[in-house]
C-alpha cells in the first residue's frame, strides 16, 4: 500500500502542469473523500436506500 505522499506525488503527475494551489487541494480533498467512503463501505457503515430516501424526504420537507 502507498503512503499519503506517494499517492498525492502520483497525482501531482497527472494533473495540468499550470494547475493551481486550489486545483491541487480540490483533488487530494476528492481524494480523501473516496478513500474515507471506501473505508465506511468496507467496515459496513452503509445505509439502505430506503434509509437515505427517508432522511432525505425529512430535509425536503416531504
Amino acid at each position: 500500500m502507498s503512503t499519503a505522499k506517494e499517492e498525492v506525488r502520483k497525482m501531482l503527475d497527472q494533473i495540468f502542469d499550470d494547475a493551481s494551489f486550489e486545483d491541487i487541494q480540490y483533488h487530494i480533498y476528492v481524494r480523501e473523500k473516496i478513500e474515507r467512503g471506501l473505508k465506511d463501505i468496507k467496515e459496513g457503515r452503509v445505509l439502505s436506500q430506503e434509509e437515505v430516501e427517508r432522511r432525505m424526504s425529512k430535509w425536503l420537507g416531504r
